[in-house]
């Protein structure tokens, strides 16, 4: 499984990166990160520990949809599509269509946290 690296900086700042990069100004490299966060509390409330507990129930199980996922872990499944949206949101799970399911894929379980 990959590891995520995760950036935590100031939205004017990210939004500055992220400018400079569409006019060509600037190139990321390879290690910097791809996922932002604006603070440390909003990167603790996607990884709490009930997400990151999710996440190895997902690379254990490997579910084939989020029913069985929402079955393995007891949590209700309208419950379990927000937050595995957000996941996905952030790039740390996949959600792929499959026949007439949607699978979750942990895309990984280690994460590198650099605040700039």
């Amino acid at each position: 499984m990959k590891q995520i690296v995760i950036g935590i900086m100031p939205q004017e700042q990210i939004r500055e990166r992220m400018l400079a990069i569409a006019r060509g100004e600037y190139k990321p490299k390879p290690s910097e990160p791809k996922v932002w966060f604006t603070s440390m509390r909003s990167l603790a409330e996607v990884l709490s520990d009930d997400n990151r507990a999710l996440l190895k129930v997902i690379m254990e199980t490997k579910p084939e949809s989020i029913s069985a996922l929402a079955e393995a872990t007891g949590r209700k499944q309208g419950n379990l599509s927000r937050t595995l949206k957000t996941l996905s949101n952030y790039g740390i799970v996949e959600m792929r269509r499959e026949n007439r399911h949607v699978r979750p894929i942990a895309k990984a379980s280690k994460f590198r946290i650099v605040a700039a």
